[in-house]
């Protein structure tokens, strides 16, 4: 429009509407009808001699209202021919919407606006087109250049004439190096809705199930945006690098759970190892943890640890977790999910110690209700030994009577003073909890004292029993 006013040809006088004139016209015609919007496809300057100019104030700007509602871009009037006298209230409007009126000189034919309105759209079909075909372009660029997602969009965005962004549907980022919309406000509600939005476009993403995210394009200042359709193709691409990062990732869980399920075998040295856990993304300056869930979900697991570098693999109700210690704020927040963690350890190297160490810690979440246990905070748990049989000698040693007595009698001995015991020894708590009489509990405390031949009021004998319970626990044995 404003290259229009601007034409020295057309001797164009602006009258009202000033803040229209950066309105794009796509055809001018010339209509006498006082109402030709039936006819109209939006984005039109409408010449007219002035014979449909209806001759009242109500009725003009009624007129003028009429017009911009349907999309007229601007409303060009002939000098000096039929146009009555227009009133304050058509001007009023004008400016109000921001709908440039234009006088046309009488020695100016409509054609002459109508030829140069013609060439200007051809000259932008061939812009778009030109846009369009190298927006096709981009598939040769991934293949011949290897380039990655941030300077292939940047690369979109120059030829196309608008600044791209990408998100899921939530808002957070659909692809590597290309940023989210300044505001969710622009995402549509449905993924149908209409396409425009004030100073470009949002479009769905598409993938199987239903849209990936959306692509918000906005024009850039002082460039010439390509349309829709450029946009369109730009959603497309989009479309691909979204299926080609998820094949991706699809990949490297496979690979992922493979390699764990080795790892956690022992069956790859850690030179091996090491050069696997690099291809997977996973960092070998810093020591790793395995964690162990129960309760939560692979999916929401996945989704909650999308951010960190790890390997997951289910083995029955257990689900494996290899990575940075990180892990741990994200798994503990899933909600009914009990977890346990190893001590840390260099990438690598044997996990026979630490998947004993995360599943101990999982059992003991899950008794105590925590949503993470890490292996090793416990104090005592630092004065025992690594080695089973080790621990197994310590447990027969000192439990051996009671386990064979709770075993020959479905009795609770062993249950009972380990519930006494991480209680404190609060005798009236513990008979509560076990839902026995103090008498009952009286009984199995002298029971087991009698059955192990240590007195529990003893601070040495109470010690040895409490770490060969520590063992018997990390043997799995309650």
């Amino acid at each position: 429009m404003l290259d229009l006013v601007r034409s020295p040809a057309l001797q164009l006088r602006l009258l009202a509407g000033k803040a229209g004139l950066g309105r794009s016209v796509s055809w001018a015609h010339v209509s006498e009808l006082t109402d030709p919007t039936p006819w109209l496809l939006g984005a039109e300057m409408i010449m007219t001699t002035g014979i449909g100019v209806p001759r009242s104030a109500a009725d003009q700007r009624a007129y003028l209202e009429r017009l911009d509602d349907a999309g007229v871009s601007a409303l060009a009037l002939s000098a000096q021919l039929h146009v009555p006298p227009l009133h304050p209230a058509f001007f009023e409007a004008a400016e109000r919407r921001g709908m440039p009126v234009l006088e046309v000189p009488l020695a100016v034919p409509f054609i002459a606006i109508s030829q140069e309105v013609a060439a200007a759209a051809q000259e932008d079909a061939r812009h778009r087109l030109g846009a369009q075909l190298q927006v096709f372009g981009a598939l040769r660029w991934l293949a011949a250049e290897d380039l990655d997602t941030a300077t292939l969009f940047r690369r979109l965005e120059r030829l196309s004439g608008y600044q791209v962004f990408l998100c899921t549907p939530q808002g957070r980022p659909l692809l590597p190096g290309v940023p989210v919309p300044p505001s969710p406000d622009v995402l549509p509600a449905e993924p149908d809705a209409p396409p425009t939005i004030p100073g470009g476009f949002v479009l769905p993403v598409p993938a199987p199930g239903g849209p990936a995210g959306f692509l918000v394009a906005f024009e850039r200042e002082g460039a010439r945006p390509a349309g829709l359709a450029v946009v369109q193709h730009i959603a497309t691409v989009a479309a691909l690098q979204v299926a080609m990062a998820r094949n991706e990732r699809e990949t490297l869980r496979r690979e992922g759970a493979e390699t764990l399920s080795e790892l956690l075998q022992d069956v790859l040295d850690p030179a091996t190892a090491r050069r696997r856990l690099a291809r997977l993304g996973l960092p070998l300056e810093t020591d790793v943890v395995l964690v162990v869930v129960r309760g939560a979900g692979d999916d929401d697991l996945r989704r909650a640890l999308a951010d960190h570098p790890h390997l997951l693999l289910r083995r029955g109700d257990d689900l494996y977790v290899l990575g940075p210690p990180s892990l741990a704020g994200p798994i503990a927040e899933l909600p009914d999910a009990r977890a346990g963690m190893s001590r840390p350890f260099p990438p690598g190297a044997s996990t026979r110690v630490a998947r004993r160490e995360a599943v101990w810690a999982a059992t003991r979440a899950v008794e105590s209700g925590q949503p993470m246990v890490v292996y090793g905070k416990d104090p005592t748990g630092r004065w025992l030994p690594e080695d089973t049989d080790t621990l197994a000698a310590l447990v027969d040693h000192v439990l051996g009577e009671v386990l064979a007595y709770d075993a020959a009698h479905d009795s609770h001995l062993l249950a009972t003073v380990r519930v006494w015991m991480e209680h404190d020894r609060r005798s009236d708590d513990t008979a509560a909890l076990l839902h026995i009489h103090p008498n009952t509990l009286a009984y199995r405390l002298r029971r087991f004292a009698a059955l192990t031949g240590r007195d529990l009021t003893s601070t040495a004998a109470f010690a040895e029993v409490w770490l060969a319970l520590q063992a018997a626990r990390r043997l799995g044995l309650f």
